[in-house]
């Protein structure tokens, strides 16, 4: 199958008109070779193994979350152009599939949710609130940990957790966190928990569930999709930075 085919595919799975403004132009294909597609390599992020990785078992095309080239290029340091040698080398192109992939149906808000049991879903502009049967804070951040498999930060006192809102990434936005709050959302569960945030917003739990967990199932189940869609033998890459926690 052409470049091309499995891109409008893609497009299909998560329309880039879904994209917030700070997206535009970094959605897509970031690296386009023009090239068929006999192999697909998912991840959530190129970094140098996953392009390796993508390398060693001859996939194509690299499909990412967060855009290859984010912001505009000046110039290309080594570590940059030691990537773009090797997908060049290798005949990989890059497709990006960032916040129109958060706000598509099966995305990464949506998995999240799965993976959370929320029952009752409801789409948001940002983010997902959905139902879980009630039990205490330390309860639910138990189950948060287990069910994402990572370590976890959180804050708040609250005897109670039934509804929660989700957001995967960087979703500790007072605006999102307003929205959830005039929903009487008990627990917000999302990544990059700040100092404001934690000040600003007592009345509910806070759970910083990292960047990495809250988006890369998201990614995972992605694979799937692509792989059901397009016919094409689609592997996921999975590189955790593993954070240390003392």
């Amino acid at each position: 199958m052409h470049l091309y085919e499995v891109v409008r595919t893609l497009e299909e799975i998560a329309s880039p008109e879904l994209a917030e403004d700070f997206d535009e132009g970094k959605i897509g294909l970031n690296l386009d070779l023009n090239n068929d597609i006999n192999k697909i390599a998912v991840a959530l992020d190129a970094t140098g193994y996953v392009i390796e990785r993508a390398a060693d078992i001859d996939a194509d095309l690299l499909v990412v979350h967060h855009p290859f080239i984010f912001h505009s290029i000046n110039s290309i340091s080594t570590g940059f152009a030691a990537l773009l040698e090797k997908a060049l080398a290798n005949r990989i192109s890059i497709y990006s599939m960032h916040t129109n992939f958060d706000k598509a149906a099966g995305g990464i808000n949506d998995v999240l949710a799965k993976r959370l049991g929320l029952k009752g879903v409801e789409e948001l502009e940002a983010g997902r609130v959905g139902f879980i049967d009630d039990c205490t804070a330390d309860i639910f951040v138990h189950h948060v940990s287990k069910s994402l498999d990572t370590t976890i930060q959180y804050v708040g006192e609250k005897e109670s957790i039934t509804k929660v809102m989700v957001f995967g990434g960087s979703g500790f936005n007072p605006e999102y966190l307003e929205s959830a709050r005039k929903m009487g959302v008990d627990a917000y569960v999302s990544a990059e928990l700040k100092h404001n945030i934690i000040r600003d917003f007592t009345d509910m739990l806070l759970v910083d569930a990292t960047h990495y967990a809250t988006e890369n199932p998201g990614m995972e189940e992605l694979t799937t999709t692509i792989r059901d869609k397009t016919g094409i033998d689609t592997e996921f890459i999975d590189h955790n930075p593993f954070i240390k926690v003392l």
